[in-house]
C-alpha cells in the first residue's frame, strides 16, 4: 500500500513542475526569441524546483513535528522574498540582456531589478503557496494512511484479546466436566472427552481469522450444547434447533458462546420446577435469528455475577467492533425468565 501511495506522490509532482514548466515556456515565448526563451524557463524551473524543495521538504515537516508554524510563516516568507529576487535576477540578466536594452553601469540596472522583483513577488508567492499545498494534501493523506493502519491493527489486537479471553473460560469448563466423571462414568468422560477435542480443534485451526464458516460454527455450538446438555442429565430440560440456508455465509468465531455458556451457568431450578434451557439458531436469507433462553431467578443471578466476568460485556463489545449498525441485540428477563435474542447480518464471503 505505501509503494503505490509514493508513485502518486512523485508522478503528481512531475506533473504539476512539467505543467508549471510549460506554462513558463509559453509566457516567455510570447516576448522573446527561442533561445532566452528556454534559457529563462530551465533557470526558473530549476530554482524554483530547489526552493520549494527546501521548503516543503526540509522547513515545513520539521515545523509541523516541532509545532512551529509561526517560524515556519517567517521562513516561508523568506524563501519567498529570495525566489522572486533571484526571478527578478533572471528577467533582467537573460530577457532584458538578451534584447540588449540593459545599460552598461550596474547602478543602472536597479531599476530593472526592482521591476523584475516586483513582477515576480506575486507568482514567488503561488508558487510556494500551491507547492506548500500539495504538500499539506500530501501528508494529510500520509497521516489518514497511517491512521487507518494504525486503526487496523488496534481492531486486530482488540478481537484477539476478546476472543482469547474466551477460549480458555470454555476449556477449562469442559475439563472440569470430564475431570468430575472420570470419578464416576468413564465411558461418559470418555465421549466427552472426543467432543472436547472437537471444540479444541475448532478454536485451534478455525479461529485465526475474523470470519469463519456458519455451519462450523454452528456445529461447534452443538457441541457445546450437547457437553452442557450431557452434565447436566436429568436435571435440566435442553431443546435445541438449529437451521440454515445458506451454508456460504461466515460469521465472527466463538461470537455466540458467551450466550450458551450463560444460559446453562446461570439456569436457575426453582424448588419443585424443572430448570430449562432452550436455544435457537436460524439462518435466513443473509441474517441469523439466535435466540437463548433459560430459567432464571434475580437472587441466583446476583450472587453469580460476581464470579463470571467476561461474558456479555464481551460480547457486546465484539458486535460493535466488528457487526455496527448491522446487529440487534435485546436482553430481557424477568417472570423467572431469561432470555437473549440477537439478530445479525452475515457476511457472504471470509474478509470483513
Amino acid at each position: 500500500m505505501t509503494k503505490p501511495f509514493i508513485l502518486r506522490e512523485y508522478i503528481f509532482v512531475t506533473i504539476f513542475w512539467l505543467v508549471f514548466a510549460a506554462a513558463v515556456y509559453i509566457n516567455f515565448q510570447a516576448n522573446s526569441d527561442i533561445i532566452s526563451s528556454v534559457l529563462q524557463t530551465i533557470a526558473l524551473v530549476i530554482t524554483s524546483v530547489v526552493f520549494t524543495h527546501f521548503l516543503t521538504v526540509k522547513l515545513l515537516p520539521k515545523a509541523l513535528r516541532q509545532k512551529r508554524m509561526k517560524l515556519f510563516l517567517l521562513q516561508a516568507t523568506g524563501v519567498i522574498l529570495l525566489l522572486s529576487f533571484i526571478y527578478s535576477l533572471i528577467f533582467t540578466y537573460i530577457e532584458i540582456n538578451s534584447k540588449n536594452q540593459l545599460p552598461d553601469h550596474f547602478i543602472d540596472h536597479l531599476p530593472f531589478l526592482w521591476q523584475g522583483f516586483y513582477l515576480a513577488l506575486p507568482a514567488s508567492f503561488l508558487i510556494n503557496g500551491s507547492t506548500c499545498g500539495i504538500k499539506f494534501y500530501q501528508e494529510h493523506g500520509r497521516i489518514e494512511r497511517d491512521h487507518i493502519l494504525l486503526q487496523q491493527a488496534h481492531l486486530e489486537n482488540q478481537l484477539k484479546l476478546l476472543q482469547d479471553q474466551i477460549n480458555p473460560h470454555v476449556v477449562f469448563n469442559i475439563l472440569n466436566h470430564i475431570h468430575i466423571l472420570m470419578r464416576t462414568d468413564i465411558q461418559l468422560a470418555d465421549y466427552l472427552l472426543l467432543k472436547f477435542s472437537d471444540i479444541l480443534r475448532y478454536q485451534l485451526y478455525h479461529c485465526n481469522q475474523n470470519l469463519v464458516p456458519l455451519n462450523k460454527d454452528i456445529e461447534h455450538l452443538q457441541n457445546l450444547v450437547e457437553v452442557e446438555k450431557l452434565r447436566w442429565g436429568n436435571e435440566l430440560e435442553v431443546q435445541s434447533d438449529w437451521k440454515t440456508e445458506n451454508t456460504a455465509s461466515f460469521i465472527a468465531p466463538l461470537l455466540l458462546v458467551p450466550f450458551i455458556e450463560n444460559a446453562f451457568k446461570y439456569v436457575c431450578r426453582l424448588p419443585g420446577h424443572k430448570g430449562y434451557v432452550q436455544i435457537s439458531c436460524t439462518e435466513k436469507d443473509g441474517f441469523l435469528l439466535f435466540c437463548a433462553e433459560n430459567s432464571y431467578s434475580d437472587a441466583g443471578y446476583k450472587k453469580k455475577e460476581g464470579s463470571g466476568g467476561i461474558g456479555l460485556q464481551n460480547v457486546q463489545k465484539r458486535l460493535k467492533l466488528q457487526y455496527p449498525d448491522r446487529h440487534n441485540l435485546k436482553i430481557e428477563s424477568g417472570n423467572n425468565v431469561y432470555k437473549v435474542n440477537l439478530t445479525l447480518q452475515l457476511s457472504d464471503s471470509n474478509e470483513q
